[in-house]
C-alpha cells in the first residue's frame, strides 16, 4: 500500500515562531510526532511518504504515487484538514483521518469527506483499520471503546520519514494521560487520568534512533504532564542521564509539567542533570477563585510565585500558560496576569481566552446551561486570536479588551528585555556541564565522534547562528529604540551571569516573533469585537452558574 501521510497547516499562533525560524534557517518548530508514530504502527512492508504542509506543499507526483492518504491533526488545523481531504478525494484517493480533532469530534463537517475514521489511540484502532482494508472494505469508523493501550509495546516512530533539517526541535513521548481533573482540559478525555508510560529502554531507543539519523539539537518531550507518573519518571531519568553522558550530551530537552514539580527537588535535579533546559507550566491564572472554578486545585495548594522561583532556582527555565475568561472572574484579570509574569520574570507567557473543548466537563456543563456558542469565531478553531466560544459571566467586550491589552503589555519590546534579563540573572549554571566534565576527566579516551558532538554543538557556533546573532543585534541593538536597554542587558548578563549569556541572547531573539504576533492578536481581536451584536440582549453576559442553579 503506497501511503501518503499529510500533516495539515497551522495558522499563525503563539508557538509558530516564523520570525525566529527564519533567523536559524528552519521552517517549523516541531514535527508531526503522531503521524510518524502511526507510520510505525502500520505494516512496515507498506511504502510510505510524509508531507508536512507547514514545511512544503504536496507535489503532484506524490498525489499520483499514493494509493491511500492518511491525515491527522488538531482542532486548530481543521480548516486545512478539510482542504487536504477534498484534494485527495478529487483525485479519487481513499482517505483515512485520525488524531485529536477526529477523535474528539468525529462527526465534524470538516471530516465528512473522509472514507475511514481511525479514532482514539492507534495501538488499538490501526490494526482494526488494516484488517478492514484487507477485507476490501472502502469505509469505516474504528474506535477503542474506552480501552487505553499499553504503550510499552509502541514501536520507535518512523523519524526517517521526516525532512529533519526543516525542524527546530524534535519530539518524543514518554507518557500519555494526566492524573488531574481540570474542567477545561481535553487530555483526560482523550488519554485518561492514569498516566501510561513507556519503559526507559524504549525512550532511549527513540533517542538513539534520532542520534543515528544525525539529530543534534533540542528534543521536546510532548507529554501533557511529564511528571504525571513520578515513579516511572524517576526510573527513566537515570537511564537518560547515562545515555546523555555516554554520547556527550547531544540533546537538550524541554517538556510540560504540573506546578507540583516545584515540590520535588530530587526530580528537578535529575532533570537538570539530563540537560532539561525548560519546562512549560499550566499556571492559568494567579486568581485562586478562578482556579477553584476550573477544578485546577493542584495550583491552589502552594504559592504559584514560590513554585516558579523554586523551579527557576533549580536551573529549569519556566514557560507558562495563562487563561482569561473563567466563570465568576473579576475585572482586571488581565492586569493581574501581567503583574504575576512581571514579578516572576517568566520570559514566555502564553495567554489566551478560555475555550470550551469538545467532550470536556466544561463543554458538558456549558451545553446543559445553554451557553455554548456553536457559530462563534472561536468555533472555527482554538487559537490565541479567538474569542470565547461560550457565554461568559461578564461582558465579552471587557474580557477581550483586557486580554488584548495584557498580551500587548507582556510583549512590549522594552518590557520583554527587562523581564528576560531579570529572569536569566536568577538562573544558576547548568548542572549537566559539571557531569560531562567529570566524565571526560575519568574517560580521556572518549571517541572522537562523541567529542565532536559534545553538548550538541558540532564543534562550535555555526554560520547560521552568527547570522542570526547579527540580525538580532542590528534590529534590537541599533535600529530600534530598544538599543540602550539591549546593550545594558547584554553587558549586565556578561558581567553577572556569563554562564547563561548564550541562552539569554537566544530568548531575547524571540522578541522578533512577539513583536509581530502582538499586532496580529490586536488586529484580529479588534475585528471580532467590532463584529459583536450591538443589541444589549446579546451582550453575552449571564449570572454565574451557582446563581443560576440557586
Amino acid at each position: 500500500m503506497r501511503t501518503l501521510f499529510i500533516y495539515p497547516e497551522f495558522p499563525k499562533t503563539f508557538w509558530s515562531y516564523e520570525k525566529i525560524l527564519e533567523l536559524i534557517d528552519r521552517k517549523v518548530l516541531l514535527p508531526p510526532l503522531g503521524l510518524v508514530t502511526v507510520a510505525a504502527l502500520l505494516p512496515q512492508h507498506w511504502e510510505m511518504k510524509l508531507v508536512d504542509r507547514n514545511v512544503r506543499e504536496v507535489r503532484e507526483d506524490e498525489w499520483a504515487w499514493a494509493e491511500l492518504v492518511v491525515i491527522s491533526g488538531m482542532i486548530v488545523q481543521k480548516a486545512d484538514m478539510a482542504e487536504q481531504i477534498a484534494r485527495a478525494k478529487a483525485r479519487g484517493l481513499p482517505v483515512a483521518v485520525g488524531g485529536p480533532f477526529a477523535s474528539s469530534t468525529p462527526d465534524a463537517p470538516e471530516l465528512d469527506g473522509a472514507d475511514f475514521k481511525v479514532l482514539d489511540e492507534g495501538e488499538i484502532t490501526l490494526p482494526l483499520f488494516v484488517e478492514a482494508l484487507e477485507r476490501g472494505e472502502t469505509s469505516g469508523r474504528f474506535t477503542a471503546g474506552g480501552e487505553k493501550p499499553d504503550v510499552t509495546s509502541t514501536p520507535v516512530p518512523r523519524y526517517d520519514l521526516l525532512e529533519l533539517d526543516a525542524y527546530s526541535e524534535m519530539s518524543v513521548q514518554f507518557s500519555r494521560g494526566c492524573p488531574f481533573n481540570c474542567e477545561f482540559c481535553d487530555i483526560i478525555v482523550l488519554y485518561g487520568r492514569k498516566p501510561r508510560t513507556k519503559t526507559p529502554e524504549q525512550l532511549v531507543a527513540e533517542l538513539q534512533r534520532l542520534y543515528d539519523l544525525g539529530w543534534r539539537r533540542s528534543v521536546f518531550l510532548v507529554d501533557d504532564n511529564f511528571i504525571g507518573n513520578k515513579r516511572n519518571v524517576k526510573l527513566l531519568l537515570p537511564a537518560l542521564r547515562q545515555w546523555q553522558i555516554d554520547h556527550g550530551y547531544p540533546f537538550s530537552f524541554a517538556t510540560e509539567a504540573s506546578v507540583d514539580l516545584a515540590a520535588d527537588q530530587e526530580l528537578m535535579d535529575l532533570m537538570t542533570e539530563c540537560r532539561f533546559e525548560s519546562v512549560f507550566l499550566g499556571i492559568e491564572t494567579p486568581d485562586a477563585a478562578s482556579l477553584e472554578t476550573a477544578r485546577k486545585l493542584q495550583n491552589t495548594r502552594t504559592s504559584l510565585e514560590e513554585s516558579v522561583e523554586k523551579i527557576t532556582a533549580s536551573g529549569l527555565r519556566v514557560m507558562a500558560g495563562f487563561i482569561i475568561g473563567f466563570d465568576g472572574e473579576q475585572r482586571g484579570a488581565g492586569n493581574r496576569i501581567v503583574e504575576f509574569v512581571t514579578r516572576t520574570g517568566i520570559p514566555h507567557a502564553m495567554m489566551g481566552m478560555l475555550q470550551a473543548l469538545p467532550n470536556t466537563a466544561m463543554w458538558t456543563r456549558l451545553e446543559q446551561e445553554g451557553r455554548l456558542i456553536q457559530d462563534s469565531a472561536a468555533a472555527k478553531g482554538v487559537n490565541q486570536t479567538n474569542l470565547l466560544n461560550f457565554v461568559p459571566t461578564r461582558p465579552i467586550q471587557d474580557i477581550a479588551t483586557e486580554y488584548m491589552e495584557a498580551f500587548s503589555a507582556l510583549y512590549e519590546p522594552h518590557a520583554y528585555i527587562d523581564r528576560v534579563y531579570s529572569y536569566f540573572l536568577k538562573l544558576p549554571p547548568q548542572r549537566y556541564k559539571q557531569l560531562l566534565k567529570e566524565h571526560r576527566a575519568t574517560t580521556p579516551d572518549t571517541a572522537p565522534g562523541d567529542a565532536a558532538h559534545q553538548t550538541g554543538e558540532k564543534g562550535g557556533i555555526s554560520w547560521v547562528d552568527l547570522r542570526a546573532l547579527a540580525i538580532v543585534v542590528w534590529r534590537q541593538g541599533i535600529r530600534r529604540n530598544t538599543r540602550l536597554r539591549f546593550w545594558r542587558a547584554l553587558a549586565g548578563m556578561a558581567r553577572h551571569n556569563p554562564a547563561r549569556f548564550k541562552g539569554f541572547i537566544s530568548i531575547l531573539a524571540h522578541s522578533e516573533h512577539f513583536l509581530e504576533y502582538r499586532q496580529i492578536v490586536r488586529r484580529e481581536i479588534q475585528e471580532q469585537i467590532a463584529g459583536l451584536p450591538a443589541d444589549p440582549s446579546h451582550s453575552l453576559m449571564v449570572a454565574p452558574p451557582q446563581m443560576v442553579a440557586g
